[in-house]
Formats: structure tokens, sequence, C-alpha cells
């Protein structure tokens, strides 16, 4: 008996458990919630992660928004009409795009909507190439082309377009003129957009090209804001000079930012928020191998009688310790496995659920069961030394 092979100690370490099945499945059921919490959280991290280069990849973080701050008295400011073109012709500049947002316009799905009713659309003129510089995309119809520019059209933005009821392209939509008494006119809704990443605050406005604008609303050119699309190794040099040379003689009420800064933002708090949950899962886990601990002192003191029969058979200390010890690992092992595919089924389910590709390294797994077989190690250690410390003459005698 003192020569026990692994194999050997494997099976009576599954015999033992074998015993008390329900007792082994709950304290395994404990470590197995622990970890699958752990690797869900894991996992979910990594795909957002992944999921976050990819947008950024693909959208770009050389963007940059230029636009106007109130002046010294608080009063709002608009951005002259050559800024675009001066932005434009900055060296590292690939890319300029204006918006203008109108104060007294309004757009209605009829002329009989009460005056004020937009349900928070803004209307505001664009340049028509501002698709191409926010490298956004059309969920619907098209976006303005060179035949439609110049005629009463427009594009709506994802969130104005579910607040004015539009679905499909071809819809008339009444847009009021600035200072008149409900002298408007029809425009024709020729795209929906895709939420835009990077200008989230344009998916709820209503996009009229410059040119029509100009001609029907009496669009002066002044803008609210102007997307620029730098060289990124020239990013920094840009943005130091755009407010200057957006507003020459008011740079003082130019700001500038870099949109993709929020996506990135937005990542570290995720991360921020996963290192709590991580945390909390640890716990988790530490509770579970306070359980199998439990479970193995119990099953020490229930299984006296073998323990001396054992003992008097020939027997040796270490390996009435090594039984124990296995079987606290192999509990902690099946539900470190358990809780390891139940946590890879939550990444997956829960990647697809919004659309992203899922991104869970192998190594996690791994981690994750060589934590659980430290686990039972510590929760099985007492227990084991307890059994092995057992008298055989005094275990037979109270068994």
């Amino acid at each position: 008996m003192s020569r026990l092979r692994l194999t050997d100690q494997g099976r009576l370490a599954a015999r033992g458990l074998r015993g008390h099945p329900l007792r082994f499945a709950l304290s395994a059921l404990g470590i197995a919630i622990g970890v699958a919490a752990m690797v869900a959280v894991a996992g979910v991290t990594q795909s957002s992660r992944a999921e976050l280069d990819a947008l950024l990849s693909r959208l770009g973080t050389n963007l940059l928004r230029v636009e106007p701050t109130p002046d010294l008295q608080g009063a709002p400011t608009r951005l002259p009409a050559t800024a675009e073109t001066m932005l434009r012709n900055v060296g590292p500049v690939t890319g300029a795009s204006a918006v203008g947002d109108f104060d007294e316009v309004g757009i209605y799905r009829s002329p009989y909507v009460p005056s004020g009713k937009t349900n928070s659309v803004v209307v505001a003129a664009v340049t028509p190439s501002l698709l191409d510089t926010l490298r956004g995309g059309v969920a619907a119809g098209h976006w303005f082309t060179r035949a439609n520019t110049e005629f009463p059209t427009v594009v709506l933005g994802s969130a104005a377009a579910a607040r004015l009821g539009i679905e499909t392209p071809g819809t008339r939509l009444w847009v009021d003129g600035p200072g008149n008494a409900r002298q408007g006119q029809w425009w024709v809704v020729v795209g929906i957009l895709r939420p835009l990443q990077l200008a989230p605050e344009l998916d709820g406005a209503a996009l009229l090209p410059g040119p029509a604008a100009r001609t029907y609303l009496g669009y002066d050119g002044t803008g609210t804001a102007v997307y620029v699309r730098a060289d990124e190794r020239q990013i920094v040099p840009v943005t130091d000079v755009a407010a200057a040379t957006a507003s020459p003689e008011h740079p003082d009420q130019v700001g500038v930012d870099r949109p993709s800064d929020a996506l990135t933002a937005q990542l570290t708090a995720d991360e921020t928020l996963n290192r709590l949950l991580i945390g909390l899962a640890a716990i988790g886990l530490l509770v579970g191998g306070i359980g199998v601990s439990n479970t193995m002192i119990i099953a020490v003191i229930e299984r006296r009688s073998e323990i001396g029969l054992r003992r008097a058979l020939g027997a040796t200390r270490s390996n009435i310790a090594v039984q124990f010890l296995a079987e606290s690992m192999l509990m902690s092992a099946v539900g470190g496995l358990a809780g390891t595919l139940l946590g890879y089924v939550v990444t997956v389910g829960y990647a697809r659920a919004q659309g992203w590709t899922v991104s869970l390294p192998f190594w996690v797994g791994v981690v994750a069961v060589v934590v659980t077989a430290l686990v039972g190690t510590l929760a099985g250690g007492y227990p084991a030394l307890k059994a092995s410390r057992e008298s055989p003459t005094t275990a037979l005698a109270t068994a």
C-alpha cells in the first residue's frame, strides 16, 4: 500500500467522490460558477477590445472635429464660411467637410404639424463630401449625388429617421424656411444613414446639401462644425493649427477634438469595470474553494473507519493524505472544466448577440484550469493533513 501508483490514487479518489454524488456535484458547482464568471468576463472583454480595434481600424483615428465655442459673453458663435476651404488647404489635411445647423428651420411630416414640434430633429446643411470624410454608410437609399445637390433633397440620420417615422426613401418632408410664417416647401428623402460612430451628434439630424440649402433657405455658408481628415503621422501638428486656420480672427472661439478619443475612453472605462467583475468572480471562486474544503472535512469525519482500516492494512500517512488531496483536486478540476466550458459558451453567445467576432485566447481556459487545480490543492490541504494524522486504533474504535 505504501507504493500506490498514480493511477491507483486516481481510482481511489474517484471512488471516494462517487460515494456522495450530490455533495460532489454541489461542491463542484460552486467552483464552476466562479470559473465561468472569470472566463466569461475575460472573453467578453477580449471580444469587445477586438471589435473596438477593428472599428477604429476601419474608421481611422485621424479624424478631427473643429467647432465653434461660445464667446466671452457666453453667446453661441459660428465658424466662418471660409473655414472648410482654409482647413482643406493645410498640407497634411486629406479632406474637410462642413456642417451648418439651422436655428430657425424645422422639418415635419406635413405642413399641418404645429411649428416647433420637430421631435428634436436638427436641420443642417452639409458639404456633399461629408459621408466620405466620416467613412459612414447608407442604410437605405443613397447619399447626395452631383445630380441632386442643387435640388430639395434630404438625407436623414438614423435617429432622425426613427423620430420622423421614415423607413424608406422617396418620402416627402415639409421644411420651413427661416424667418417666415410656415412658407416652406417639400423636400424629398433620398437616403437614410447608418449610425455614425465618430459623429453621433449627426444621427438625429436631417442633412441638406449645401448648394440646395443656399438656393432654397438662404444658407450663408457659416458652420457649426468642420470634420477634418489628416495624415495619421501629422495629426498633432494639424490639431495645433486647426483653430487659427478655421477662424484667424477669433481662434479663441474654436475648439478642436478627436472623436476617436471617446471610443478609447469607453474602452478604458469598460476595462475598469471588467477588472471589478473579475475581482468579484475571484471572490466567488474563493467561496467555492471554501465549500470544497468544508466538503472534504466532512468526508474525513464520515470516513474515519475507512481511514483506520487502510492504516491498519499498511497504508502510510502520505497515502492517506494523497488520497484526500486527490479527491479535492479532482472535485475542483471537474468544476473548473465545467466552468471553463460554460464561460466559453457565455462568451460566444454574448459576442454573437452583439454582432462581434468571438475572441477568447486558448490560454484563458488553461489559466482557469490551473487556478482551479491550485484552489483544489489549497482547499484539500487541511482535510488531507487531518486525515493522515488519524490514529488507526482510534479511528476504528470511534467508527
